[in-house]
């Protein structure tokens, strides 16, 4: 016999393939558009390895193909940068009214650079 657990699935729930983690890092971003590439930087709100939401100085359009550059600064760790491209998927406006929130889904799992992964101290 069937048993409800008093809990409601909705058909319209979005389900997120990647866990989450709320980081606030720089990054580097290149743009492309009909007229070239453009670079900007950015401020990391949260991070996954399918994707990120950045809060921004401009507006990208959605569609926009973005390669781009975390770098992962802390005064107890060597320098780490993840990098990884996609596309622009959300815009919104922000609090802050300089800024606006861009949604990226990533073509593949962001990836550490290696040459980073180097010792340099042998």
């Amino acid at each position: 016999m069937f048993q409800s657990t008093g809990v409601a699935r909705s058909p319209l729930r979005h389900e997120r393939r990647f866990r989450r983690f709320k980081l606030r890092f720089p990054v580097h971003l290149l743009v492309q558009h009909n007229e070239g590439v453009s670079e900007l930087d950015a401020v990391s709100r949260d991070v996954s390895i399918g994707g990120l939401l950045l809060e921004c100085p401009v507006r990208i359009p959605v569609q926009s193909p973005v390669n781009f550059v975390i770098s992962l600064r802390s005064r107890s760790t060597r320098a780490l940068e993840l990098v990884g491209n996609g596309k622009v998927v959300r815009v919104e406006t922000t609090q802050l009214e300089s800024n606006v929130a861009i949604a990226v889904e990533c073509n593949t799992p962001i990836t550490q650079i290696e040459r980073y992964l180097v010792d340099h101290s042998s």
